[in-house]
């Protein structure tokens, strides 16, 4: 009886055991949770026979001085939980990686794949040169002799990693290396330290003839090497092939109408066995155009949407990005004309929506295809109003209005009354929308007393954060010929909105910045308390957007802050942090 080999474990696999659980804990999920217990269930099934031939067969063996004692199968129980933390350890590392990946975008369909040579040509390159380790594995476990342990990682392992390769080729190519390669490289690289030290101090042992005697360097075994990568891809396949079934199953509501919140392993290669035939790439094309709005218009969204999961996930950028789209047709029209064209043509088609006809599934598609430009089509389609009331995306298209009435060489912000009522068809409306999808999305039971209360928060924190951003772009509207600042307030310091157009950064203006931000906080503090009644699975990805935005405001009421180039920016790392703290409430 011996504690060598539990020492390696005390000292050198719980550290970062729980440096990572730490890390990711604010933002583990039961989806999470389950993907790891379902990865380490498997790699134990999978790896307790394999790895008990080899204690029996004696190609490597543990000194009685340096285990415990207890076994199964005569593999010691600190092997065991070897298997356990190093799937825990990698798949944790895996989810942190790839947090941010929005899955969806990277599926293709049979179109795209067969048009992507590319992407054809690695799939069968990958099937040749894995069915080549196979074979020279084989050949070696035939052969008996010093190649026989390497032999026996190579037919063990790498028949796994081609199954998984070909369920999930598209997502291990396509996926950012970062969440790829990273956690593969990452933990093999620690685990063939850790290995090297144990193989030095004989914590476990492999017997001479059944190993090729070749080192990656000093006291690490080639086949060891080998070994920790190959189990480390696996566990990284694995997980990818996991987000690839996900991706599927969330991505096309029309292949997968209800999807359980943990789906079942055989829902899983349900999803991964989908013909490519089958998928709705004009939906996949959609979503990375409004990923891409995403990340190139809101910084702080883009931020708070990773924190979601699913289909939540996926109809929140939807939504942001028909938002997106309908404001931008409205801003970026060549003349008032234009601009009220695009209102009326927005209009209409929710219209076509909402509206009961026994052609309505056909006729928005057609009215969009025929009206809209093409990159602006599929933000529309996306749109899921078969779960949000009209009357918010109506009152949106009102708020549009307003910004059109700058046109007319006028300002409609007369005074904090009309101002409230611009932020409430521009925010509060969008703030509704988002709790709506919310509700559709989460199994929690609410009264509808209860929820209106929260909506109406949700209301006023959308206003909050429309005063923040009106407070943020005061130079920017100026450029274009608007002042959202409400008149009163400029005739109250001797001044009109004339003079903000032709002097945006004076003092006068800033004092105004500062009571409008006041009144912002003040609606914030007011209205924060009612996130923390949303269901449990959305509290910290909406703390996450509201704080993200704040952390804005709060930016700009810091003394002696500069707005530079028109607008206040939050650095990357201070954006992390706020939404780490949000996660963490």
């Amino acid at each position: 009886m011996g504690y060598d080999y539990a020492w390696v474990h005390l000292r050198y696999t719980l550290p970062p055991a729980i440096a990572l659980t730490c890390c990711y804990r604010p933002l583990c999920t039961p989806l999470d949770r389950y993907k790891i217990l379902f990865l380490i269930v498997i790699a134990v099934i999978s790896t307790t026979p394999w790895d008990s031939y080899l204690i029996h067969s004696r190609i490597w063996t543990y000194p009685p001085d340096a285990i415990i004692g207890p076994t199964l199968f005569a593999i010691p129980a600190e092997e065991i939980f070897f298997f356990v933390i190093q799937t825990y350890n990698t798949s944790l590392l895996y989810l942190i990686l790839s947090k941010p990946t929005f899955h969806p975008v990277y599926l293709r369909g049979e179109k795209l794949v067969h048009d992507g040579r590319r992407l054809r040509l690695w799939r069968w390159l990958g099937n040749v040169f894995m069915a080549s380790v196979i074979i020279i594995g084989a050949l070696m476990v035939v052969a008996i002799g010093k190649g026989l342990y390497m032999g026996l990682i190579l037919v063990w392992a790498v028949p796994i990693v081609l199954v998984l390769w070909n369920l999930a080729y598209q997502f291990i190519i396509r996926l950012p290396l970062s969440t790829t390669l990273l956690p593969i490289a990452a933990p093999t690289l620690y685990l063939w330290i850790v290995d090297t030290l144990a193989l030095r101090r004989g914590t476990w042992v492999i017997e001479s003839g059944t190993k090729l005697e070749r080192h990656i360097w000093d006291g690490l075994e080639v086949e060891e090497a080998v070994f920790f990568l190959v189990t480390n891809v696996l566990i990284v396949f694995g997980l990818i092939a996991f987000d690839n079934a996900l991706a599927v199953l969330h991505a096309f509501p029309s292949l997968f109408p209800v999807v359980p919140s943990l789906p079942s392993p055989v829902l899983l290669v349900q999803a991964l066995l989908t013909p490519t035939q089958a998928y709705d790439m004009d939906r996949i094309v959609g979503l990375q155009q409004a990923l891409d709005r995403l990340r190139a218009k809101s910084r702080s969204f883009y931020l708070a949407s990773s924190v979601f999961e699913g289909r939540l996930r996926i109809d929140m950028i939807s939504l942001y990005s028909f938002c997106r789209v309908a404001d931008d047709l409205v801003d970026n029209a060549s003349s008032f004309s234009e601009a009220r064209r695009w209102i009326t043509q927005l209009t209409r088609y929710l219209d076509l929506c909402y509206t009961e006809t026994s052609e309505k599934s056909s006729q928005p598609r057609t009215f969009i295809c025929s009206t809209f430009p093409e990159c602006c089509q599929a933000s529309l389609l996306l749109l899921p109003t078969a779960y949000l009331s009209p009357t918010p995306l109506y009152d949106l298209l009102m708020g549009f209005q307003t910004d059109l009435d700058f046109s007319k060489n006028s300002f409609p912000i007369k005074d904090e009354v009309t101002l409230q009522t611009y932020a409430s068809r521009v925010a509060a409306t969008v703030a509704e929308l988002c709790l709506e999808l919310v509700y559709h999305h989460s199994a929690a039971v609410i009264s509808e007393g209860k929820r209106k209360e929260i909506v109406n928060s949700g209301g006023s924190m959308g206003i909050a954060l429309q005063y923040i951003n009106i407070s943020r772009d005061i130079a920017v509207d100026a450029s274009n010929g608007r002042v959202y600042l409400p008149t009163s307030w400029l005739k109250g310091l001797g001044s009109s909105p004339e003079d903000i157009l032709s002097e945006p950064g004076s003092s006068k203006v800033e004092s105004l910045r500062q009571r409008l931000l006041d009144v912002a906080m003040n609606i914030y503090d007011k209205a924060k308390g009612a996130i923390e009644q949303l269901p449990i699975e959305a509290r910290g990805p909406m703390r996450v957007a509201v704080e993200s935005y704040v952390e804005i405001g709060r930016v700009l009421r810091t003394p002696g802050y500069t707005v530079k180039a028109g607008r206040a920016t939050v650095p990357k790392l201070r954006r992390l942090r706020v939404a780490w703290h949000a996660l963490r409430q």
